[in-house]
């Protein structure tokens, strides 16, 4: 499974499973983002090329694989199941919105919840990701693996007790800082999505389960869809949808743990800006 990661200095490593190498080792020409999620979406160099020794992912400080310039999108009620749960009317179109970039977080987080006075009831919700490695429109739902860097598992968040006062208040309840974790690194070689399960996790128990497969909208028509509503450029990030949602407290740990893709994890703190 060939990895593209992102180091906390923003330099960017290729890898595998049995560790990473710089980029720009791999292949000199590959020396910022635009150009890092554009070779992902080419194909990455051979990380066993590069002359630089294998560095383990556990020995490389990560943060979220893209630096959070681009358009990031969200989707909601992508899973029937998800719909039925929370006894909502269940969309013929992509419910999608957007979120700032100062919600994106690396793994790790930690996830800060907001004080109490703002928002009481925060939950977690374990996505799968799409990262945009080339600028496209109006792309052929056949043709969009030629503009995709990779995926990525997420960890979305939600005020939900702001959310359930109006609707309208979707933006505001899904913008609080560090409520879209990423990470720890793109999968950026073919994968059969219909075979991936993403599960919530919230200490060590699963919250939610359900595979790609059970997708309104699966991940690549999402991408067809939004080319066709606006250009989609390199780092622009599309979250396609959770099987579910659990609250968080401060302590708690989540897990998105997405099938043949990876796992990531985050600490839930409480803020305590006033």
């Amino acid at each position: 499974m060939r990895r593209l990661a992102r180091a906390a200095d923003g330099a960017y490593y290729v890898g595998d499973e049995t560790g990473f190498v710089p980029l720009s080792s791999a292949d000199p020409r590959h020396s910022d983002e635009t150009d890092a999620l554009a070779a992902a979406a080419d194909g990455l160099p051979d990380p066993t090329a590069a002359p630089h020794d294998r560095i383990p992912a556990d020995q490389l400080s990560l943060s979220a694989p893209v630096s959070g310039s681009g358009t990031l999108w969200g989707i909601g009620l992508n899973y029937v199941d998800h719909a039925d749960d929370l006894d909502a009317t269940y969309p013929d179109e992509p419910a999608s919105f957007c979120k700032p970039g100062t919600t994106l977080t690396g793994p790790g987080g930690p996830i800060r919840l907001p004080p109490t006075d703002r928002t009481e009831r925060v939950t977690g919700e374990a996505e799968l990701a799409v990262v945009i490695g080339r600028r496209c429109r109006n792309v052929a739902e056949d043709e969009v693996d030629d503009v995709i860097a990779g995926y990525v598992p997420a960890i979305d968040m939600t005020a939900e007790d702001i959310l359930q006062r109006n609707p309208r208040y979707l933006t505001r309840a899904k913008s609080f800082d560090t409520f879209l974790v990423l990470g720890p690194w793109l999968r950026t070689d073919p994968i059969d999505l219909d075979d991936v399960t993403v599960e919530t996790v919230v200490n060590d128990e699963v919250r939610a389960s359900n595979s790609v497969s059970n997708m309104a909208f699966p991940p690549r028509e999402l991408v067809a869809y939004h080319s066709r509503v606006m250009t989609l450029e390199p780092g622009d990030v599309i979250s396609t949808g959770t099987p579910g949602a659990h609250p968080l407290s401060p302590g708690d740990r989540v897990r998105a743990a997405v099938d043949g893709v990876g796992t990531l994890t985050a600490d839930v703190v409480r803020d305590g800006t006033q």
